[in-house]
């Protein structure tokens, strides 16, 4: 029980550390603007990035949302993996507990080497066609 507080309270603190700027930064101006003070636009245009509101083509706002559903799917195979491993390591002994942390594993290891062959494919696919099937 003691641990399980001592985690609770110790990934407390490293969020309530890590958003402690944001925070200040919020009640310094009243709100925060992230576009505005990360400074992340003038070392996008020192770099010699556009970042001008032009109107996007079609074809950016697929790379967007295929990057937003590879990144989400990322995090969920992570998941998988963290899940898998925590239940092989407390299986202590039960065969059974330790078979299904393994099957967790492999499966989740498919599921993204099929989520990679799926964006490969449609990688090329758009590149072959110079965005001709999208306009």
């Amino acid at each position: 029980m003691k641990k399980k507080l001592a985690t609770i309270f110790s990934l407390s603190l490293i969020l309530i550390g890590t958003s402690a700027p944001l925070l200040f930064a919020a009640a310094k101006n009243g709100s925060y603007n992230f576009a505005e003070e990360s400074g992340l636009e003038q070392t996008s245009n020192a770099a010699g990035y556009d970042t001008g509101s032009a109107a996007k083509p079609l074809e950016s706002y697929i790379t967007n949302i295929i990057t937003v559903i590879l990144s989400l799917l990322g995090v969920i195979f992570m998941g998988l993996m963290i899940y898998a491993g925590i239940t092989w390591m407390t299986a202590q002994g039960n065969q059974e507990k330790a078979t299904k942390a393994k099957e967790l594993l492999i499966e989740a290891i498919i599921g993204l080497i099929i989520v990679l062959a799926a964006y490969a494919v449609s990688y090329f696919v758009v590149k072959m066609t110079g965005g001709a099937l999208i306009q």
